[in-house]
């Protein structure tokens, strides 16, 4: 009984220690890109102008990816940007004769899968550009904000989801840095980035603008990535 106890123990060793080396080698097998995001924010909504693709505030943030294929990789990222904006810039007669105006910070966390529309392989040492999309799930961190005179005041912290959707184009800058641009929209789950919509009960009443319509943050600017990762032998034929 004890022979077979201990058989019974290594056989459980050894199925551990297979399914650690599997896990190790398909990781290895991998390419992985980690980088920076640098460009500018906007926003979408009730105050201000409503231009979607007009960044006018910074934007910064990391990226990493893990390249599953040529065509598709698991991307996660967190970016910070400021978002502002100005009834007085606004072309709507209304927005420009009320005259109110915002600032706010984005904590942006943010995963999902971009695709590939070409294939896009880093293995190889041919050039190689694609257009890209991603989409996924953000959770972030902004502040409530409210009215009691022109400027929009914060009342607390607070976070919310948004659905990300991207569109960019990538190219390989050297062998091992990849360079892209990007505009990405993202549709969140508030209505209060501009300070319209408060959620406070007690500024219920300060409440004004579509509350049927959900407020939109963009980011717009250049990822550059370095890739790391076990390649394939290129040998000659």
């Amino acid at each position: 009984m004890l022979y077979l106890h201990a058989i019974s123990k290594s056989m459980i060793r050894i199925r551990i220690a297979i399914f650690f080396t599997l896990i190790y080698a398909g990781l290895n097998a991998q390419i992985n890109e980690i980088g920076i995001f640098a460009g500018g924010a906007n926003y979408i909504g009730d105050v201000g102008p409503t231009t979607y693709i007009a960044p006018n505030d910074v934007a910064l943030g990391i990226i990493y990816k893990w390249n599953r294929s040529t065509r598709h990789s698991y991307r996660f990222s967190y970016t910070y940007g400021k978002i502002s904006s100005n009834d007085l810039d606004s072309d709507v007669a209304d927005r420009n004769l009320r005259g109110l105006n915002f600032k706010n910070t984005i904590h942006e966390a943010s995963a999902g899968m971009e695709f590939n529309f070409f294939e896009f392989d880093l293995h190889s040492m041919k050039p190689q550009f694609t257009p890209y999309v991603y989409t996924g799930l953000s959770y972030f961190a902004y502040k409530e904000l409210y009215y009691t005179d022109r400027e929009a005041t914060e009342d607390y912290q607070d976070a919310d989801l948004a659905i990300p959707m991207i569109v960019g184009l990538k190219t390989k800058l050297t062998r091992d840095l990849v360079i892209g641009f990007e505009v990405g929209a993202r549709f969140t789950f508030t209505d209060n980035l501009d300070g319209s919509n408060p959620k406070n009960e007690n500024l219920t009443p300060l409440q004004f603008g579509n509350i049927n319509s959900k407020d939109w943050y963009m980011f717009t600017g250049f990822t550059l990535t370095y890739t790391f990762g076990e390649n394939p032998c290129f040998c000659p034929e």
